[in-house]
């Protein structure tokens, strides 16, 4: 199942990721893939608050994960861009934190679509954040495909 929506501004992006969030469901992984300065973090953080997390949420860049509970459900934020290889992601707990019960978000996940590759479908949402300037510089088109 593929799903288009479109937003004109990063306001309208944290509210796609809230409403995300509000239907996410444990064990399920959430994807984020998209250029740099596209709004995977805008969108994460309304995710997050759609879970119910009221803390502040950042990309992970240096951490690469970053842990957030008190939600309906804990959130596994990663952010991969400075991952070289996959079996990086294997040292930090990556079995565990996808069979936890919480939800994982991650960000750049293109970097680690081999990871990702081996987890069931059903658990898999994919999104894919892409700009068009012609249509103004808030626009952002938001691809969801998956369950």
């Amino acid at each position: 199942m593929e799903k288009i929506l479109e937003t004109c501004s990063a306001r309208e992006t944290w509210e796609a990721g809230y409403e995300m969030g509000q239907a996410a469901r444990a064990g399920q992984v959430v994807t984020l893939t998209g250029d740099l300065g596209v709004g995977k973090t805008v969108f994460a953080q309304g995710f997050a608050r759609g879970l119910g997390i009221d803390e502040y949420v950042n990309s992970p860049t240096f951490t690469i994960l970053q842990v957030y509970e008190g939600g309906r459900l804990n959130l596994y934020h990663f952010d991969v861009y400075r991952i070289e290889e996959s079996d990086e992601m294997l040292e930090i707990g990556w079995d565990e934190y996808v069979s936890s019960g919480g939800v994982c978000l991650i960000e750049w996940a293109d970097r680690i679509d081999d990871l990702v590759a081996e987890l069931p479908a059903e658990d898999v949402v994919r999104v894919e954040i892409s700009k068009d300037l012609e249509k103004g510089t808030g626009y952002r088109k938001i691809t969801v495909s998956g369950k």
